[in-house]
Protein backbone atom coordinates (compact mmCIF):
# COMPACT_ATOMS: atom_id res chain seq x y z
CA UNK A 1 0.00 0.00 0.00
CA UNK A 2 2.84 2.37 0.78
CA UNK A 3 4.36 1.80 -2.63
CA UNK A 4 1.01 2.30 -4.39
CA UNK A 5 0.43 5.57 -2.53
CA UNK A 6 3.91 6.85 -3.31
CA UNK A 7 3.54 5.81 -6.93
CA UNK A 8 0.21 7.63 -7.15
CA UNK A 9 1.69 10.80 -5.70
CA UNK A 10 4.67 10.60 -8.04
CA UNK A 11 2.42 10.02 -11.06
CA UNK A 12 0.22 12.96 -10.15
CA UNK A 13 3.25 15.18 -9.70
CA UNK A 14 4.67 14.04 -13.04
CA UNK A 15 1.34 14.86 -14.70
CA UNK A 16 1.39 18.27 -13.10
CA UNK A 17 4.89 18.87 -14.40
CA UNK A 18 3.81 17.81 -17.88
CA UNK A 19 0.90 20.26 -17.72
CA UNK A 20 3.21 23.04 -16.59
CA UNK A 21 5.65 22.23 -19.37
CA UNK A 22 2.86 22.39 -21.91
CA UNK A 23 1.74 25.72 -20.54
CA UNK A 24 5.32 27.00 -20.66
CA UNK A 25 5.41 26.21 -24.37
CA UNK A 26 2.44 28.51 -25.10
CA UNK A 27 3.52 31.53 -27.09
CA UNK A 28 1.96 34.92 -27.67
CA UNK A 29 0.25 34.29 -31.01
CA UNK A 30 -0.13 37.85 -32.24
CA UNK A 31 2.84 39.98 -33.21
CA UNK A 32 1.09 43.24 -32.40
CA UNK A 33 2.72 45.89 -30.26
CA UNK A 34 0.15 45.51 -27.49
CA UNK A 35 0.87 41.79 -27.19
CA UNK A 36 4.61 42.40 -27.04
CA UNK A 37 4.05 44.93 -24.26
CA UNK A 38 1.78 42.50 -22.39
CA UNK A 39 4.46 39.82 -22.53
CA UNK A 40 7.13 42.24 -21.32
CA UNK A 41 4.99 43.32 -18.36
CA UNK A 42 4.61 39.65 -17.36
CA UNK A 43 0.81 39.28 -17.28
CA UNK A 44 -1.00 36.88 -14.99
CA UNK A 45 -0.97 33.72 -17.11
CA UNK A 46 -3.07 31.80 -14.59
CA UNK A 47 -5.99 34.19 -15.13
CA UNK A 48 -5.61 34.02 -18.90
CA UNK A 49 -5.49 30.22 -18.93
CA UNK A 50 -8.74 29.99 -16.99
CA UNK A 51 -10.47 31.29 -20.10
CA UNK A 52 -8.71 28.97 -22.56
CA UNK A 53 -6.94 25.64 -22.60
CA UNK A 54 -7.95 22.13 -21.66
CA UNK A 55 -10.02 21.17 -18.63
CA UNK A 56 -6.94 19.76 -16.88
CA UNK A 57 -5.11 23.06 -17.30
CA UNK A 58 -8.10 25.08 -16.07
CA UNK A 59 -8.30 22.87 -12.99
CA UNK A 60 -4.60 22.70 -12.18
CA UNK A 61 -3.45 26.22 -12.98
CA UNK A 62 -5.18 27.95 -10.03
CA UNK A 63 -3.71 25.39 -7.61
CA UNK A 64 -0.25 25.69 -9.14
CA UNK A 65 -0.55 29.48 -9.14
CA UNK A 66 -1.30 29.58 -5.41
CA UNK A 67 1.47 27.09 -4.69
CA UNK A 68 3.87 29.18 -6.80
CA UNK A 69 2.96 32.33 -4.92
CA UNK A 70 3.63 30.58 -1.62
CA UNK A 71 7.00 29.31 -2.85
CA UNK A 72 7.88 32.70 -4.34
CA UNK A 73 7.11 34.44 -1.04
CA UNK A 74 9.82 32.30 0.58
CA UNK A 75 12.35 32.97 -2.19
CA UNK A 76 14.63 36.04 -2.22
CA UNK A 77 13.63 38.63 -4.79
CA UNK A 78 17.16 38.60 -6.21
CA UNK A 79 16.77 34.92 -7.09
CA UNK A 80 13.43 35.60 -8.81
CA UNK A 81 15.02 38.42 -10.81
CA UNK A 82 17.80 36.08 -11.91
CA UNK A 83 15.27 33.47 -13.02
CA UNK A 84 13.35 36.12 -14.95
CA UNK A 85 16.56 37.12 -16.73
CA UNK A 86 17.15 33.47 -17.62
CA UNK A 87 13.63 33.23 -19.04
CA UNK A 88 14.29 36.37 -21.09
CA UNK A 89 17.48 34.89 -22.51
CA UNK A 90 15.67 31.61 -23.26
CA UNK A 91 12.83 33.42 -25.04
CA UNK A 92 10.22 32.21 -22.54
CA UNK A 93 9.42 35.44 -20.72
CA UNK A 94 6.15 35.89 -22.64
CA UNK A 95 4.89 32.41 -21.77
CA UNK A 96 6.28 31.63 -18.31
CA UNK A 97 6.94 33.62 -15.16
CA UNK A 98 9.82 33.19 -12.77
CA UNK A 99 7.38 31.95 -10.11
CA UNK A 100 6.18 29.19 -12.47
CA UNK A 101 9.75 28.15 -13.24
CA UNK A 102 10.53 28.05 -9.54
CA UNK A 103 7.42 25.91 -8.97
CA UNK A 104 8.55 23.47 -11.66
CA UNK A 105 11.97 23.19 -10.00
CA UNK A 106 10.42 22.50 -6.59
CA UNK A 107 7.93 19.94 -7.94
CA UNK A 108 10.62 18.18 -9.97
CA UNK A 109 12.83 17.89 -6.88
CA UNK A 110 9.90 16.59 -4.78
CA UNK A 111 8.94 14.08 -7.49
CA UNK A 112 12.48 12.75 -7.68
CA UNK A 113 12.56 12.24 -3.90
CA UNK A 114 9.21 10.42 -3.97
CA UNK A 115 10.29 8.23 -6.87
CA UNK A 116 13.52 7.31 -5.08
CA UNK A 117 11.63 6.42 -1.89
CA UNK A 118 9.06 4.39 -3.82
CA UNK A 119 11.74 2.48 -5.71
CA UNK A 120 13.64 1.65 -2.52
CA UNK A 121 10.43 0.58 -0.74
CA UNK A 122 9.28 -1.63 -3.63
CA UNK A 123 12.53 -3.18 -4.88
CA UNK A 124 14.46 -3.30 -1.57
CA UNK A 125 17.84 -3.13 -3.36
CA UNK A 126 21.22 -3.53 -1.65
CA UNK A 127 22.41 -0.58 0.38
CA UNK A 128 25.03 0.61 -2.11
CA UNK A 129 22.68 0.29 -5.06
CA UNK A 130 19.92 2.08 -3.15
CA UNK A 131 22.18 5.00 -2.25
CA UNK A 132 23.59 5.28 -5.79
CA UNK A 133 20.16 5.02 -7.43
CA UNK A 134 18.60 7.54 -5.04
CA UNK A 135 21.42 10.01 -5.64
CA UNK A 136 21.06 9.67 -9.41
CA UNK A 137 17.27 10.12 -9.36
CA UNK A 138 17.38 13.08 -6.97
CA UNK A 139 20.20 14.73 -8.94
CA UNK A 140 18.24 14.40 -12.17
CA UNK A 141 15.13 15.82 -10.52
CA UNK A 142 16.95 18.76 -8.98
CA UNK A 143 19.31 19.62 -11.84
CA UNK A 144 17.10 18.53 -14.76
CA UNK A 145 14.98 21.71 -15.14
CA UNK A 146 18.02 23.93 -14.73
CA UNK A 147 19.99 21.94 -17.30
CA UNK A 148 17.05 22.11 -19.73
CA UNK A 149 16.81 25.89 -19.31
CA UNK A 150 20.57 26.33 -19.71
CA UNK A 151 20.56 24.20 -22.86
CA UNK A 152 17.69 26.24 -24.29
CA UNK A 153 19.55 29.49 -23.54
CA UNK A 154 22.73 28.23 -25.22
CA UNK A 155 20.83 26.98 -28.27
CA UNK A 156 19.02 30.30 -28.64
CA UNK A 157 22.24 32.29 -28.34
CA UNK A 158 23.88 30.10 -30.96
CA UNK A 159 20.92 30.53 -33.33
CA UNK A 160 21.06 34.31 -32.92
CA UNK A 161 24.81 34.33 -33.52
CA UNK A 162 24.49 32.23 -36.68
CA UNK A 163 21.75 34.43 -38.15
CA UNK A 164 23.45 37.77 -37.38
CA UNK A 165 25.51 38.06 -40.62
CA UNK A 166 22.45 37.41 -42.82
CA UNK A 167 20.38 39.91 -40.84
CA UNK A 168 23.06 42.58 -41.10
CA UNK A 169 23.41 42.01 -44.86
CA UNK A 170 19.65 42.47 -45.30
CA UNK A 171 19.73 45.67 -43.25
CA UNK A 172 22.68 47.05 -45.22
CA UNK A 173 20.99 46.30 -48.56
CA UNK A 174 17.77 47.91 -47.39
CA UNK A 175 19.37 51.05 -45.99
CA UNK A 176 21.56 51.54 -49.06
CA UNK A 177 18.40 51.25 -51.15
CA UNK A 178 16.86 54.15 -49.24
CA UNK A 179 14.95 52.35 -46.48
CA UNK A 180 15.04 53.83 -42.99
CA UNK A 181 16.56 52.00 -40.04
CA UNK A 182 13.13 50.98 -38.78
CA UNK A 183 12.20 49.79 -42.25
CA UNK A 184 15.41 47.73 -42.46
CA UNK A 185 14.52 46.05 -39.16
CA UNK A 186 11.05 45.32 -40.57
CA UNK A 187 12.61 43.72 -43.67
CA UNK A 188 14.71 41.43 -41.49
CA UNK A 189 11.73 40.60 -39.26
CA UNK A 190 9.65 39.68 -42.32
CA UNK A 191 12.25 37.54 -44.08
CA UNK A 192 14.32 35.93 -41.34
CA UNK A 193 13.00 32.96 -39.36
CA UNK A 194 15.06 32.57 -36.22
CA UNK A 195 15.05 33.77 -32.60
CA UNK A 196 16.65 36.97 -33.90
CA UNK A 197 13.49 37.57 -35.95
CA UNK A 198 11.40 37.43 -32.77
CA UNK A 199 13.66 39.85 -30.92
CA UNK A 200 13.84 42.32 -33.80
CA UNK A 201 10.05 42.18 -34.11
CA UNK A 202 9.74 43.00 -30.43
CA UNK A 203 12.24 45.86 -30.80
CA UNK A 204 10.26 47.27 -33.70
CA UNK A 205 7.02 46.97 -31.71
CA UNK A 206 8.58 48.84 -28.80
CA UNK A 207 9.61 51.68 -31.10
CA UNK A 208 6.08 51.76 -32.54
CA UNK A 209 4.76 52.17 -29.00
CA UNK A 210 6.85 55.32 -28.56
CA UNK A 211 10.04 53.97 -27.02
CA UNK A 212 13.18 55.67 -28.26
CA UNK A 213 15.55 53.83 -30.54
CA UNK A 214 18.25 53.89 -27.89
CA UNK A 215 16.05 52.34 -25.22
CA UNK A 216 14.65 49.73 -27.63
CA UNK A 217 18.15 48.64 -28.69
CA UNK A 218 19.28 48.48 -25.06
CA UNK A 219 16.28 46.25 -24.30
CA UNK A 220 17.29 44.06 -27.25
CA UNK A 221 20.78 43.71 -25.79
CA UNK A 222 19.38 42.89 -22.36
CA UNK A 223 16.97 40.23 -23.66
CA UNK A 224 19.45 38.36 -25.84
CA UNK A 225 22.71 38.63 -23.87
CA UNK A 226 24.75 37.65 -26.94
CA UNK A 227 28.22 39.30 -26.89
CA UNK A 228 28.34 39.79 -30.68
CA UNK A 229 24.89 41.37 -30.79
CA UNK A 230 25.76 43.55 -27.80
CA UNK A 231 28.82 44.84 -29.67
CA UNK A 232 26.66 45.66 -32.71
CA UNK A 233 24.13 47.51 -30.53
CA UNK A 234 26.95 49.49 -28.91
CA UNK A 235 28.32 50.45 -32.32
CA UNK A 236 24.86 51.54 -33.49
CA UNK A 237 24.31 53.65 -30.39
CA UNK A 238 27.68 55.34 -30.82
CA UNK A 239 27.00 55.99 -34.51
CA UNK A 240 23.62 57.49 -33.66
CA UNK A 241 25.15 59.72 -30.98
CA UNK A 242 28.00 60.91 -33.22
CA UNK A 243 25.90 61.36 -36.36
CA UNK A 244 27.76 58.71 -38.36
CA UNK A 245 26.32 56.73 -41.25
CA UNK A 246 24.42 53.79 -39.81
CA UNK A 247 24.59 51.80 -43.05
CA UNK A 248 28.40 52.10 -43.10
CA UNK A 249 28.60 50.89 -39.50
CA UNK A 250 26.31 47.98 -40.33
CA UNK A 251 28.44 47.00 -43.32
CA UNK A 252 31.59 46.93 -41.17
CA UNK A 253 29.78 44.88 -38.54
CA UNK A 254 28.46 42.49 -41.20
CA UNK A 255 31.97 41.83 -42.50
CA UNK A 256 33.23 41.18 -38.99
CA UNK A 257 30.32 38.85 -38.21
CA UNK A 258 30.92 36.79 -41.36
CA UNK A 259 34.55 36.38 -40.33
CA UNK A 260 33.52 35.39 -36.80
CA UNK A 261 31.02 32.85 -38.15
CA UNK A 262 33.67 31.27 -40.37
CA UNK A 263 36.03 31.10 -37.42
CA UNK A 264 33.25 29.56 -35.28
CA UNK A 265 32.57 26.91 -37.97
CA UNK A 266 36.27 26.03 -38.20
CA UNK A 267 36.44 25.72 -34.42
CA UNK A 268 33.44 23.39 -34.44
CA UNK A 269 35.04 21.27 -37.16
CA UNK A 270 38.31 21.12 -35.21
CA UNK A 271 36.52 19.79 -32.12
CA UNK A 272 34.64 17.12 -34.04
CA UNK A 273 37.42 14.44 -34.08
CA UNK A 274 37.80 14.70 -30.30
CA UNK A 275 34.03 14.48 -29.72
CA UNK A 276 33.61 11.49 -32.02
CA UNK A 277 36.41 9.60 -30.25
CA UNK A 278 34.33 8.75 -27.16
CA UNK A 279 31.34 7.14 -28.95
CA UNK A 280 33.82 5.42 -31.26
CA UNK A 281 35.56 3.79 -28.28
CA UNK A 282 32.33 3.02 -26.40
CA UNK A 283 30.06 1.72 -29.18
CA UNK A 284 32.12 0.81 -32.27
CA UNK A 285 35.37 -0.73 -31.04
CA UNK A 286 33.75 -3.41 -28.78
CA UNK A 287 31.55 -4.91 -31.55
CA UNK A 288 34.47 -4.83 -33.98
CA UNK A 289 36.69 -6.65 -31.47
CA UNK A 290 33.96 -9.24 -30.85
CA UNK A 291 33.54 -9.83 -34.59
CA UNK A 292 37.29 -10.17 -35.17
CA UNK A 293 38.37 -12.09 -32.08
CA UNK A 294 35.12 -13.98 -31.34
CA UNK A 295 35.57 -16.82 -33.89
CA UNK A 296 39.05 -17.73 -32.61
CA UNK A 297 38.31 -17.54 -28.86
CA UNK A 298 37.43 -21.27 -28.77
CA UNK A 299 40.64 -22.29 -30.55
CA UNK A 300 42.76 -20.13 -28.23
CA UNK A 301 41.03 -21.60 -25.17
CA UNK A 302 41.63 -25.17 -26.40
CA UNK A 303 45.34 -24.46 -26.80
CA UNK A 304 45.70 -23.43 -23.15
Amino acid sequence: MTFIALLGVATATAGLLAALTGIGQRRVASTGAADWLTGELRVDHATALRREGSAVERALIPLVHRFGERVASLTPSKRLDEMHEQLLHAGLATSMRAEELLTINVLAAASSVLLAIGWIAAADPPARLAVAGALIVVTVGVAGPRAWLRRRIDARREAIFKSLPDALDLMVIGMEAGVTFDGAIQVVADRLRSPLWEELGRTLAEMELGLTRRDALQNLRRRTDVPELSAIVTALLQADALGMSVSRVLRVQANEMRAKRRQWAREKAGKLPVKILFPLIAFIFPPVMVIIIGPVVGDIASIF
